[in-house]
């Protein structure tokens, strides 16, 4: 990927409110987005949409908005979902028998 894009605040704020996330979501995201120096990795910026109750359509219209292609958000959203499957899966597993 490679690329930087950039959305401020506001329009951040109004993109989210316009898809129904509460104050308190779209407050508690601007904040973790302060803790990261307003730095994120996209894929981990999907990931945070998505703990907040976001359906992929809705992430990748944010996502679009902020000017990523279709392309690359189809391999954010692959991403996502290999990150999840290894953490649910990707553990060392010990079976035994007796």
């Amino acid at each position: 990927m490679g690329a930087t894009f950039t959305v401020n605040r506001i329009a951040l704020k109004r993109m989210l409110t316009v898809l129904q996330l509460s104050e308190r979501s779209i407050d508690e995201l601007l904040a973790n987005l302060n803790k990261m120096h307003r730095h994120v990795n996209a894929v981990a910026f999907a990931g945070m949409l998505q703990r907040l109750g976001l359906k992929s359509e809705s992430i990748a219209n944010v996502l679009r908005r902020v000017g990523i292609d279709d392309i690359t958000i189809s391999s954010i959203f692959n991403m996502l979902d290999e990150e999840r499957i290894k953490s649910a899966y990707g553990r060392i597993v010990e079976i035994y028998v007796e």
